[in-house]
């Protein structure tokens, strides 16, 4: 992010503050939670209720209007049968608030929610077998199809043209390369962005258009145990990142951060992708250009990372999660190729729908 401090550090005695004050909570239990540009907390209230309060940066604060909108998906889902987090209203019946509060350096305004607390462990915490992994390609797909049917006065907020972690913006990674001087996998971004150009770029208008949760990560979906000691996604969390896009840039983030986790991040992609289809076709145009999206969405959470790090050097365990194991991947697949990739994803698939 360009400005300082814009990412919230309420100590917790303001969070205990903010709760008593917006929602008239008494806690027993306040815990912080990882984030990557806000702060987030686990809340148990006394009479045994459990919350997450997010508290968004100052800089994306300003636009009320989208925030809003996300929050309306949220609901919007919950009521379509996708596990997802509904707002809790504050005392005055808003689904949020803007507060002027002093973190240390200053006076800024942040806005805060309530949201409700979705038990299960983050689908990071479990061996990725190829059904969890069909289910997380299934469940990414009907959340896509459950969004084609949203409406909402503000929904244009969504078209975030200049949003750097869309896909669509992938070029914009030219102007930050310079956080990569001096490392060899320079030159795999570069490979990568020029890839995109030629071959995703005139792809474009056969895509099909949608609204893109964004950020369907390792960190964000959540599971638990199922009755035959298998488990089940019972909750996505986190639409900060959800912006006007295609379905098939919502696919390779899928297959992207499901990759992260796996022993064998090549055998990712095929249950995914059966999962995915399941529920959504891919016309000719999103297949052939499968293999560049997924590695694009690999270049943008590495130079954004490093980017980030520069900008908050205390948070960079965090920031680097993702970056430090997608660094070996991004130049597995860049040395394997596209039609050995694809080979393997595609034939895969098919196997996997064959089998079921």
């Amino acid at each position: 992010m360009a400005a300082k401090h814009v990412k919230p550090k309420l100590s917790l005695a303001q969070v205990s503050d903010v709760l008593s004050k917006l929602y008239d909570l008494t806690t027993s239990l306040i815990d912080p939670l990882p984030s990557y540009d806000d702060q987030n907390f686990y809340v148990l209230s006394t009479n045994g209720n459990e919350y997450v309060l997010k508290i968004m940066n100052s800089e994306d604060s300003k636009n009320q209007s989208l925030i809003e909108v996300q929050t309306f998906t949220m609901s919007f889902l919950h009521e379509n049968g996708i596990p997802a987090q509904t707002a809790t209203p504050t005392v005055t019946g808003q689904l949020m608030s803007l507060e002027d509060l002093d973190c240390g350096f200053g006076h800024q305004k942040y806005l805060v929610r309530l949201l409700s607390y979705l038990p299960g462990k983050t689908i990071s915490k479990i061996p990725l077998t190829p059904q969890i992994l069909f289910e997380a390609g299934k469940m990414a797909a009907k959340m896509e199809k459950v969004l084609q049917k949203m409406d909402h006065p503000h929904i244009g907020e969504l078209n975030r043209d200049g949003f750097i972690w869309s896909l669509s913006n992938l070029l914009v990674l030219d102007k930050y390369m310079y956080v990569l001087d001096g490392n060899p996998l320079q030159e795999v971004v570069k490979s990568v962005i020029n890839l995109y150009k030629t071959s995703v770029v005139p792809k474009y208008p056969h895509f099909r258009k949608c609204i893109n949760h964004g950020d369907f990560n390792d960190l964000n979906v959540l599971v638990q145990p199922d009755h035959d000691g298998s488990h089940k996604i019972c909750g996505i969390l986190d639409f900060g990142d959800m912006n006007s896009g295609f379905y098939i840039h919502e696919l390779a983030i899928t297959i992207m951060y499901m990759m992260i986790e796996h022993p064998n991040p090549l055998e990712v992609g095929g249950a995914v992708l059966a999962g995915w289809e399941s529920e959504l076709h891919l016309n000719e145009a999103e297949r052939d250009c499968l293999f560049v999206l997924v590695l694009s969405r690999f270049c943008q959470s590495l130079v954004f990372a490093r980017h980030s790090i520069l900008m908050q050097p205390e948070n960079e365990e965090y920031l680097m999660i993702t970056s430090r194991k997608g660094v070996h991947i991004l130049q597995d697949m860049w040395k394997l190729g596209k039609q050995h990739v694809e080979r393997v994803w595609f034939e895969s698939a098919a196997q996997y729908c064959a089998s079921k």
